[in-house]
């Protein structure tokens, strides 16, 4: 339903605005980005999940009492119904802005204690405080602005077309095998992206530890790992390759530190 309109709308630049028509085809990539990151906690998610707010209790005044002590901003505290599809607990901000909401999957709260419950927002409050959010945004505005760039240069190309199978040039089969060849020619971006990703885990757990308890979050973990049936081993190399989080047992020998 989004990516069809959008792929014509690009379709339309290409052909119509001229030798510059990557840029103005970026910039309505980016705004198209920000807009879902924008629209996406009150128009789309509850298309596909119901939320209701967090009733009041001992576990609202701490998440109350966190958001204050951290100086973050939200519109609302939401639980969303994920049991009904999954057993995994997970706990996340969305949108940005002033479009801020605090959301806990129904799964998470039933299977943590009210502390561990903090420990695991304050982990997540803690991309948001080290600019994580902030910096994966210019990231993919950056690359999508060089993706744009050099479609831009491969549309006159010839051997473009020809060494992917295609005889005549023309922008729909441009914008399609680049498309389709692209993720070829940047796997090799997956392992920095990962090591990236894990970083970020890290400083996380580190800002969760300062704001509540670091075996709170050791004891949630243990717990989501064991609900989430995630493996506690995986192979260093695959994990080094792939994996936008540590590994357990990294993190708990992380958090260790600040006990």
């Amino acid at each position: 339903m989004l990516g069809v309109p959008l792929a014509f709308a690009v379709l339309w630049i290409m052909q119509q605005t001229g030798e510059y028509w990557w840029l103005y085809a970026w910039l309505l990539w980016t705004g198209f980005s920000l807009f879902l990151v924008w629209a996406y906690p009150t128009l789309i998610a509850p298309l596909f999940n119901k939320f209701r707010p967090l009733q009041a209790g001992a576990i609202r005044r701490r998440v109350q009492a966190l958001l204050k002590r951290t100086g973050f901003r939200s519109r609302g505290i939401f639980v969303i119904d994920s049991s009904q599809r999954t057993t995994h607990g997970n706990a996340y901000f969305t949108g940005f802005g002033r479009n801020k909401r605090i959301v806990f999957f129904d799964s998470l709260l039933k299977s943590l204690r009210e502390k561990e419950i903090i420990a695991v927002l304050a982990h997540e409050l803690g991309h948001f405080k080290r600019g994580h959010i902030r910096q994966r945004l210019v990231i993919m505005m950056f690359l999508s602005f060089l993706g744009f760039a050099l479609l831009g240069w491969l549309l006159g190309q010839t051997w473009f077309y020809t060494g992917l199978g295609m005889t005549q040039p023309s922008s729909p089969a441009a914008l399609m095998l680049f498309i389709l060849a692209g993720p070829v020619f940047t796997y090799f971006l997956q392992p920095l992206s990962a090591w990236r990703s894990r970083g970020h885990e890290y400083e996380a757990d580190r800002f969760a530890a300062e704001q509540t308890n670091a075996r709170d979050l050791i004891n949630a973990l243990v717990r989501l790992y064991r609900d989430n049936a995630r493996t506690l081993t995986p192979d260093p190399l695959h994990s080094a390759f792939y994996d936008s989080h540590p590994p357990a047992a990294a993190r708990i020998a992380h958090l260790a530190r600040f006990l």
